[in-house]
């Protein structure tokens, strides 16, 4: 039992890190935009951001419960093999967090987090210890669909936003104080993001919690202590800023203007919002960048650069087999070594992501040079700097000429 309680504590903090990855990892769902149009000052973003995380982390609790009741089933797994199929599954989650963050590359961290646990559990039980119908419903057609609902409801808003302030006289046509709005709708996708993402550390804690009795198995509602510490860390996370991720979603996907800024994140807010309350276990990295692109395609004459929008699709899908690979892997020293195997998962990791980090340091991306280049990857969506005549402006065009060639008759 001893043991246990020792792993049970290992998780608890490995989650925690994990917890702090996903801040750091996802800072750009809410902010990437607001910065690149200039609504918000880089430093001033985050800050927002964190303390909306840690707000919207106390808003509810339904995600956490269908990770630490649904995915896994517990009562087909030993509580004395589970948690350290937990922590290997984190492994998983936390090795791919890092690989992505260091090549700016907005993955999916809640989709680490599900290939990290379901690569683990395999290894250690076997089919029967994961319900996929959950995986299923739950996991993964809202990841099919929530994105591609993301950038439909974004690519109206942008039509809807630039039809109501098309100005045919010729003067200001006011899409400037969309950057106004952009502080509001930015706000909501960093609340939406601690109400989604940060109850699934809650879930793996809570599930850590039960394995050893600490918490009763009858109901999966996070402790309040488990609520106040994952809030923290996620909002600590989010404050020093994913500048790396920043950059490529925030310029890297589209030259993002007020306009655009405002209907992506109105949409990204109000499809994570919905499903969070549905229990929908969303990445809201996806969401977002569902948005951007719609938004991208609202304006006339876009067209979609489909090596940069498949670069980072296929970022979506190698995730939870990429995570479920490490996890495994993990896995299989805990299954063969026990407690020993724990231990080398642990020192492996700590060689792992102090490597990547390392690295990172050779090209480090900051708040002062988050934006300085267009991201390697380019633009998915791509505008023409004049888009071309609306049908109404050829109209006045054409009326225009025909008056001044009737002025000129006259004159004759």
């Amino acid at each position: 039992m001893e043991t246990a309680a020792l792993i049970v504590v290992l998780v608890i903090l490995l989650a925690l890190f994990f917890d702090f990855t996903n801040g750091f990892h996802d800072t750009a769902n809410a902010m990437a935009t607001p910065i690149a149009t200039g609504a918000l000052k880089p430093r001033t973003a985050v800050l927002l951001a964190a303390v909306l995380n840690l707000v919207g982390a106390f808003l509810s609790t339904e995600v956490s419960k269908t990770i630490s009741g649904g995915i896994v089933r517990e009562d087909q797994i030993g509580h004395g093999i589970l948690p350290s199929l937990i922590f290997a599954g984190l492994i998983g989650a936390i090795t791919w967090n890092m690989l992505t963050w260091l090549l700016g590359l907005p993955s999916s961290s809640s989709h680490a987090l599900f290939g990290g646990l379901i690569g683990a559990t395999l290894v250690g039980v076997g089919l029967s210890g994961i319900d996929f119908g959950v995986v299923l419903s739950k996991v993964v057609l809202p990841a099919l669909i929530a994105p591609v609902t993301a950038g439909i409801i974004a690519f109206a808003v942008t039509k809807i936003a630039y039809a109501i302030t098309r100005r045919y006289d010729e003067k200001p046509d006011g899409r400037d104080g969309f950057r106004w709005g952009q502080i509001f709708t930015s706000s909501l996708v960093a609340l939406a993001h601690g109400t989604n993402d940060a109850q699934k550390t809650m879930g793996v804690i809570t599930l850590a919690l039960i394995t050893v009795g600490w918490q009763s198995g009858a109901h999966h509602e996070p402790q309040l202590w488990v609520i106040i510490a994952c809030a923290l860390t996620i909002a600590l996370g989010t404050y020093l800023g994913g500048w790396r991720i920043i950059r490529t979603l925030g310029k890297g996907l589209t030259d993002v203007k007020p306009a655009q800024g405002f209907s992506a994140e109105t949409s990204t807010a109000a499809t994570i919002l919905a499903s969070s309350a549905l229990g929908f276990a969303l990445s809201t990295t996806q969401v977002a960048s569902g948005s951007v692109i719609g938004s991208g395609l609202g304006r006339r004459g876009s067209t979609v650069r489909w090596r940069t929008a498949g670069r980072i699709a296929l970022g979506w899908i190698l995730t939870l087999p990429a995570a479920g690979g490490v996890g495994a892997l993990a896995a299989v020293l805990v299954v063969w070594l026990g407690g020993w195997g724990v231990f080398i998962d642990a020192v492996l990791a700590v060689i792992l992501i102090m490597a990547m980090f390392l690295r990172s340091r050779r090209n480090a991306v900051t708040a002062h040079n988050a934006f300085s280049e267009v991201a390697a990857s380019g633009h998915a969506v791509e505008v023409p700097d004049a888009p071309p005549p609306t049908p109404r402006q050829r109209r006045v065009q054409r009326a225009r000429k025909a008056e001044k060639r009737a002025a000129r008759e006259e004159g004759r």
